[in-house]
């Protein structure tokens, strides 16, 4: 995973140039400066730039300061504007990676517990299933494309976590009412039949939010860009899960779950 600044801890000091920064004309202005691992980039427009460095300690407090005087002597002060500077940590970044491992791990649990009393375990076992699908799709696309796992993503992974969800229980109420008609139709027929009668609610409803979510991503800027990017995996995603992931796993469960001869 390529773990942003609030995870992997260092400094990161975002810029506003009055003209359109030259990226290697600040690399250079900068060489003075022990910066270690560092990345230069534009961020957003052509005139913003992000300044990371990995690592944090005691000795780069000033580290911002440091790059501000830097630049100022190349292109002069009044050339650009400090928009932001964030500074955290290894150990509070160690702490973040910690807590948000536990709030997807809690949020799980209580998805365990909520189907389990709402309707039954085997239905909660597919839900959790579908659920962690989700995630690994999400988190394992991020780390291919090398995108930054930051706050904000753990933040769309839980909304995604609750709008699969939602997604879930609506096919899983209709194969539950269906269950209860006591029709002499199979198992496995009851909830292929569920998932047909539920299938154009689930696309409906996933197209419209996706139409949002894209439009986020295309139009939201910088800042958003990767939360929105999330959200729009995870609906195409949660989408897939709710008819393909969760429905099966209870035929799955139904089949070992069956006495031996029966």
């Amino acid at each position: 995973m390529n773990y942003g600044i609030d995870f992997a801890g260092g400094t990161l000091v975002q810029l506003k140039f009055k003209d359109v920064a030259d990226i290697g004309k600040i690399r250079s202005s900068l060489k003075g400066i022990d910066l270690g691992e560092s990345v230069i980039q534009q961020y957003g427009s052509p005139h913003e730039v992000m300044i990371r460095v990995e690592k944090s300690s005691e000795s780069m407090k000033n580290l911002s300061d440091l790059i501000k005087e830097g630049l100022a002597r190349e292109f002069g002060k009044d050339a650009f504007i400090v928009e932001r500077v964030e500074v955290v940590g290894p150990q509070v970044g160690h702490d973040l990676r910690k807590k948000a491992l536990f709030a997807l791990l809690y949020a799980m649990i209580g998805v365990l517990i909520y189907i389990t009393f709402r309707f039954e375990f085997r239905f909660a076992v597919g839900a959790i299933v579908a659920l962690v699908h989700d995630v690994m799709i999400t988190v394992g696309v991020f780390s291919l494309l090398n995108k930054e796992f930051t706050l904000p993503i753990i933040a769309a992974i839980l909304t995604i976590v609750g709008y699969s969800l939602n997604d879930t229980i609506v096919v899983f109420d209709r194969i539950r009412e269906r269950f209860a008609m006591k029709r002499k139709e199979a198992y496995e027929e009851t909830i292929n039949r569920s998932i047909n009668e539920t299938l154009s609610r689930t696309l409906l409803t996933s197209l419209t939010t996706l139409f949002v979510v894209v439009i986020l991503l295309v139009l939201g800027g910088e800042v958003i860009h990767d939360f929105a990017f999330a959200l729009t995996v995870g609906v195409a995603v949660g989408t897939y899960s709710s008819i393909f992931i969760a429905s099966p796993v209870l035929v799955l469960f139904q089949r070992f779950a069956k006495p031996a001869g029966s």
